[in-house]
Parts: C-alpha cells; structure tokens; sequence
C-alpha cells in the first residue's frame, strides 16, 4: 500500500496575524514567497494604473518577472514582504515590503492597494506593521519614495507620522522618513 502525501507549500505554514482596519475590514495578514508569484502579478494587474505607476516608479501595464522577484524571493529578516488578505473573501488586497540596509539601520518600505480595496484603512494597517517589523529589526528608520503626484500616499505616510524631504537632484520624487527614537 502506497501513502499518498500531499506537497504543503510554504505560504500554507506561514504565521498569519490578523489585524482589523479602522473601516472593520479584517486581513489576515502573512510573509509572501516564491510560490506567490503569480498570485502577486494577478494582484498587480488590479491595482490602478497609476497606483502601479506609483508603486515601481514607472509606467507598465503588467510587471515584469524582474520586477516581481524582490517580492517574493525575500531572505524574511533584512528583507521582508506581506500579502494582505481581506477575511471574508480571501481575496489579496494589499502588498507591502520592508527592504533593509547592510547595517540594519535604516529600511526601505512600500504599500499597494488593489484599486477596489482602497479607502478601508488598509493603508494605514499596512504601514502600521511595516513599522512594528522595522522596530522588531532595530531599525532607526524607515523611508518611502514617493512620485510627488502620489498625493493619496503622501498624505498618509504624513498621518503616520513620516517627514517629506525633497530628493536633490529629482523634482518628481520626494523622501518621506519616520524615525524610532
């Protein structure tokens, strides 16, 4: 008699935090990998246009493979990438990514919506856990590049308590910073 053992992925052994939205929108929240590509290039497809834009710092109707890989091939401590999934359905409704330095002193984050998920506080979630993950890492600060257009994500990076700086040399980018004192 032959076992029949099924594969179990890694996404499927993840931790998965839950938070609650300040709209009441529950995630479960989880680290993204490999396997998640596809579900991550799906995602991106419904993610606006100009969010997509916003997101990669260039125009592209569909991401690349090159553009997908430092989201799903992580090493989950100096980089860090989450997929949001909103509870009830199971849809994936957001990615964020915390991107650290050598020293591990300073990381880089980023956070996309899909399109019809926006305006539900997962944003401000999102952020929220980037920041916890930074502090868990030691980090003295974080930063976020954003197009000057991005006014939606300015504004909130603002609310949670980030400072803008002009980027010398680009007048379409601005640094937004949040440090941990």
């Amino acid at each position: 008699m032959t076992a029949h053992i099924e594969a179990t992925t890694l996404a499927e052994l993840a931790p998965v935090r839950t938070f609650t939205t300040r709209s009441g929108t529950v995630l479960d929240v989880r680290a993204a990998f490999a396997e998640d590509a596809g579900l991550l290039a799906t995602f991106f497809d419904q993610v606006s246009d100009e969010d997509r834009r916003f997101r990669f710092l260039a125009a592209c109707h569909h991401i690349s493979d090159a553009q997908l890989a430092p989201l799903t091939h992580v090493d989950h401590w100096r980089s860090e990438s989450f997929l949001a999934f909103e509870r009830t359905s199971g849809v994936l409704v957001a990615s964020a990514i915390l991107a650290c330095d050598a020293h591990m002193n300073a990381g880089e984050i980023a956070v996309s919506v899909r399109r019809d998920f926006r305006n539900r506080g997962i944003g401000w979630a999102m952020l929220d856990l980037l920041g916890e993950e930074a502090r868990k890492r030691g980090l003295q600060r974080v930063i976020s590049i954003e197009d000057r257009e991005n006014h939606a994500a300015i504004e909130l990076e603002r609310e949670r308590g980030f400072l803008a700086h002009g980027i010398e040399g680009d007048p379409h980018l601005v640094m937004l910073e949040k440090r941990f004192d």
